[in-house]
């Protein structure tokens, strides 16, 4: 779970960007904090990367590796 201290920092969002998954070496769309929904582990990526290959981490069942977006890092300055 990706923890923070000062609210003032995130922002809520509904946004769908948060309901896709993505398998391994696919390329990343938004940079930010990508969790995966087999095993719970964190990552942060970058937009463009490749995500992590299969042989990144393994699960302890067959379910296979799918990462999802917990946290977006907007690039933009505001």
């Amino acid at each position: 779970m990706a923890y923070y201290k000062y609210d003032q920092y995130l922002q809520k969002s509904n946004s769908d960007a948060y309901d896709l998954t993505y398998g391994p070496g696919a390329t990343v769309p938004h940079s930010g904090i990508y969790r995966c929904q087999g095993c719970g582990r964190e990552i942060a990526s970058n937009k463009g990367d490749p995500f992590p290959p299969q042989n990144h981490h393994q699960h302890a069942t067959s379910q296979p590796i799918k990462w999802r977006l917990a946290v977006y890092a907007d690039p933009s300055l505001k």
